[in-house]
């Protein structure tokens, strides 16, 4: 199985402008990112950019990138722009490895290129873990999956589901068993579905939720997923996470 790693990167952001080049022990935060990635079984992990200034500091490091335009709406816009410029056939791999997340694990890249790749009926894959804590449970910012029998997503919300309906206690709600599954935003496609998504009408629920996954089970097509065991590394959201995330580099040296 042969996949590419793609890494959108948006030069503003509203809680840490700047954020893909943030410093982290001496290169910028997407080029760890990217030297993580390269760490997967991937052929080939390329950034996406919206600025010149990102290929710049990718270039000085030794990591490609395509300069893709500054308008896109979401990653997955910028990516099947980067489809294009880069070639892929439509029936090739690509995995989408957000550009804040530094400590991503590179087996869990693997495993959802490769569960993609086993199965034909899905268009996309992605990845999850239990969720143990009651805080994570009902916290909105902490997407929730439900699957069905052969491990597909069912639904993905911001809501705490699936709902005990028999274990709240004085309308508090209780963590589920088995337990409920934080979906960990880690993306596989298949190029040709990746370049059509954007051209996908918006789903209703996808508004609502503000996920943009949704749009994908609205409109009939499938999404395999990875459950892991453990929690994927820190990502960076806003300027406390930077902090961590620094610390831990200080501490060990990548």
């Amino acid at each position: 199985m042969s996949f590419t790693v793609l890494i959108p990167a948006r030069l503003a952001s509203t809680r840490l402008p700047d954020k893909p080049l943030a410093d982290l022990g001496g290169a910028p935060m997407v080029v760890r990112v990217a030297q993580r990635a390269a760490r997967s079984s991937a052929s080939e992990v390329v950034v996406a950019a919206d600025d010149g200034r990102i290929g710049r500091a990718c270039a000085e490091h030794g990591v490609r990138c395509v300069l893709t335009r500054a308008d896109h709406a979401s990653g997955s816009d910028r990516l099947a722009e980067a489809c294009e410029r880069l070639g892929l056939d439509g029936d090739a791999i690509v995995v989408n490895v957000q550009g804040d997340e530094p400590l991503i694990d590179p087996a869990l890249i693997d495993r959802c290129a490769a569960l993609l790749d086993a199965h034909a009926d899905c268009s996309m894959a992605t990845a999850a873990h239990p969720i143990e804590t009651l805080t994570d449970y009902v916290d909105p910012n902490v997407v929730k999956v439900v699957l069905d029998a052969q491990g597909r997503a069912l639904y993905f919300s911001r809501a705490p589901i699936p709902w005990r309906r028999d274990g709240s206690s004085a309308g508090r709600p209780t963590l589920p068993d088995p337990p409920a599954l934080r979906h960990v935003g880690l993306y596989a496609y298949r190029a040709a579905f990746l370049r059509r998504f954007p051209h996908l009408q918006p789903a209703p629920q996808e508004r609502l939720e503000a996920l943009e996954q949704l749009r994908a089970l609205w409109h009939g097509h499938r999404i395999a997923v990875v459950v892991s065991n453990s929690e994927p590394g820190l990502g960076v959201d806003t300027p406390d996470d930077l902090q961590r995330v620094r610390a831990l580099f200080a501490r060990t040296p990548p």
